[in-house]
């Protein structure tokens, strides 16, 4: 343990990649459809967190958060390259859900494991001590670090200066998922692009610009 008895970053990770509830154990709904395959990325030393929902297919396969589109999308908006990005001295990648969840009916991913914000969020986040700010994509992240009840995702996201202005430690700005799915939310709502990104951006470029 940690002063304080916290936890060290590499423990809750080893423990968290060994985790095996929602397909052994699970508590809400039918087990996981295949194996697990936990996604995290971080270190004690990352100022910068993005809370996302789910590893998707691909992430699943290559073991690699946002290894996909909207990967590419998320790092032009962030402005980082994949070697930063992937720096887990500098950025800490924790969804709310673990493991791919698997298909819907419809061919959607499904919702992140309930099982898993209540098992893992507390003992990582508190392994974290020099976070700064949290990006929160997508409702799920949104409901669970800005608490619930919130108008939707647009009305979250459309109040990000208030929000990210608000007395909390670290701080916190929503974003939409930067899924493909999402391209006629963005062409809808050009205040995204010109007003948020240059901020974020800024942010970004202060606490990644060096690992410490």
């Amino acid at each position: 343990m940690q002063p304080g008895g916290t936890e060290p970053f590499e423990e809750v990770a080893a423990r968290l990649r060994a985790c095996r509830i929602c397909r052994e154990a699970p508590r809400h709904g039918p087990a996981l459809p295949h194996e697990p395959r936990p996604i995290l990325q971080g270190s004690p030393s990352a100022r910068l967190c993005i809370a996302s929902q789910a590893p998707g297919n691909r992430a699943n396969i290559s073991g690699r958060p946002f290894d996909d589109p909207s990967g590419v999308r998320l790092r032009s908006w962030l402005g980082l390259d994949e070697a930063r990005f992937y720096d887990p001295k500098r950025l800490a990648i924790v969804p709310m859900g673990h493991c791919f969840p698997g298909y819907d009916r419809h061919g959607g991913d499904m919702p992140p494991r309930r099982e898993c914000a209540p098992t893992w969020r507390e003992p990582v986040f508190a392994a974290l001590p020099r976070l700064e700010l949290i990006l929160v994509i997508g409702l799920y992240a949104q409901a669970w670090h800005l608490g619930p009840g919130r108008a939707g995702l647009t009305a979250t996201v459309a109040r990000w200066r208030e929000i990210f202005a608000e007395e909390r430690h670290p701080r916190v700005l929503p974003l939409p998922h930067p899924s493909w799915r999402n391209t006629g939310w963005l062409k809808r709502h050009p205040w995204f692009e010109a007003e948020l990104l240059p901020v974020l951006r800024g942010e970004v470029a202060r606490l990644v610009a060096a690992p410490s």
